[in-house]
């Protein structure tokens, strides 16, 4: 298992222990590679939000204006979601608003990342550095940033050999020779 992926699970077990996790932008119930970790949920009010009716979401909202009280939530999960939104620091300071005190929030945005927007959907606006990141969410007590594939996996991922499996586990040990500042993206794990 990769660092990353470790890190994901180690962080969405800490999620599953708390009493109301909100899912933003996650539409579908476990979408995304949660489904895995479904189970750990069975007694959680687990919520999903999406601003899309068609994705069949508990809450249709806008991450923007987030219709929770405050301190409401316990934990977030927001992956893949920031590059889509157009105010960023809005979003974040709305979950950042519904969070209780010592809440938990995990997040994923993308750095070198292909363009991912939808036509009549989704648009594709931003990719995050660590820089980034650590000024979007200064607010937070509490910053874990998790690097997302190194420098030669992320290239590769940006080609179609990125669906050639047997290239990664040579790719991952060439990558431990390089800076770990190019990533295809960035976990991301706060406390309130």
């Amino acid at each position: 298992m990769t660092s990353w992926n470790k890190f994901f699970e180690e962080k969405i077990r800490e999620i599953a222990k708390e009493k109301n996790v909100l899912d933003i932008g996650g539409g579908f119930r476990f979408q995304k590679g949660l489904d895995k970790y479904k189970d750990l949920f069975n007694n959680v009010n687990y919520k999903t939000l999406d601003i899309k009716s068609k994705y069949h979401p508990d809450i249709i909202g806008d991450i923007h204006s987030l219709s929770m009280k405050d301190e409401s939530i316990d934990a977030i999960i927001c992956k893949a979601v920031l590059e889509h939104v157009y105010d960023p620091q809005k979003a974040i300071n709305e979950m950042y608003r519904v969070l209780k005190k010592q809440g938990k929030c995990l997040v994923y945005v993308p750095f070198l990342y292909p363009y991912h927007g939808e036509k009549d959907g989704y648009k594709d606006y931003y990719r995050y550095t660590k820089d980034g990141i650590e000024y979007l969410f200064r607010k937070f007590s509490s910053i874990e940033i998790c690097p997302v594939r190194g420098n030669l996996e992320t290239v590769i991922n940006l080609t179609p050999l990125r669906s050639l499996n047997i290239l990664n586990s040579l790719i991952r040990i060439l990558d431990r020779f390089f800076s770990g500042q190019q990533s295809s993206g960035y976990n991301v794990f706060l406390i309130k």
